[in-house]
């Protein structure tokens, strides 16, 4: 069976992940920083779907945390989802520079930590697959958060060409860039949602299926749904002044 490598795989889109490729008959390695309830949610994909559900109990926000990430993916995966990451409770110079230090660490340093170490395997035997998760915040203003999304997209775009040309069309590096999805991320981050309207939220499910159907296209960049695309599209096209003004107030209230 293939092994899918998914972080922060206990909730959110990272849960969502780990039950479509259970789903799909792929072998798990699962890493959260929550050992119980990373073991309850292996326990229930396993018992579930019949697949081998590995746990790692890491913090991305630690050097160890990522060693021990970038030994498991030397070992050899066959997907690895770098799912894992956080909000801040405040916007730019309300937060601890080490809060925004911590962000670059997760969201950037184990990205690219993890897909250095995974990539070689993948190319020695000819097929495997990146999914780095960023966000439509990538193409905002949205502080360290969208900055931070913004160089997952640059740095999957550029690995996935430099892949390409030493001429490995079956391993792929795509970023995911989904808008707004009910998830915990929200919550943890103590960011009030009631000025985001319905027709705004996504499924997780949906945000899955849509990054799989990427992915196996050749997609560098995958931006679920007919909606946000529209929005990314848009957000080229009006001034840049006037698209940050908009971006960095949607759906940026603090509790």
């Amino acid at each position: 069976m293939p092994t899918a490598f998914i972080t922060g795989a206990t909730a959110g889109i990272g849960a969502a992940f780990a039950r479509r490729l259970a789903s799909d008959g792929f072998d798990l390695v699962l890493l959260a920083r929550d050992g119980k309830r990373l073991d309850a949610t292996a326990a229930e994909l396993s018992d579930r779907y019949g697949v081998r559900a590995e746990t790692l109990v890491a913090d991305l926000a630690t050097d160890d945390g990522i060693a021990a990430a970038e030994e498991r993916a030397r070992a050899g995966v066959d997907l690895l989802v770098n799912n894992a990451g956080f909000g801040h409770k405040g916007t730019f110079l309300n937060v601890p520079v080490s809060d925004e230090v911590t962000m670059l660490k997760v969201h950037c340093e184990a990205v690219l930590r993890l897909t250095q170490a995974a990539l070689p395997g993948m190319l020695e035997r000819g097929r495997g697959a990146v999914l780095n998760v960023s966000s439509v915040s990538a193409f905002g203003a949205r502080g360290t958060y969208g900055a931070s999304k913004a160089w997952v997209v640059s740095f999957s775009q550029g690995v996935q060409q430099d892949i390409a040309m030493r001429g490995h069309a079956n391993v792929r590096v795509m970023a995911l860039c989904p808008g707004f999805v009910r998830t915990e991320f929200h919550q943890r981050a103590g960011m009030g949602v009631d000025n985001v309207p319905g027709f705004m939220w996504l499924e997780q499910d949906l945000v899955v299926d849509e990054a799989l159907r990427d992915l196996r296209r050749g997609a560098l960049v995958s931006v679920p749904s007919l909606r946000y695309k529209a929005i990314v599209g848009l957000s080229r096209l009006v001034p840049p002044k006037l698209a940050a003004r908009l971006s960095a107030g949607a759906g940026r209230s603090y509790d």
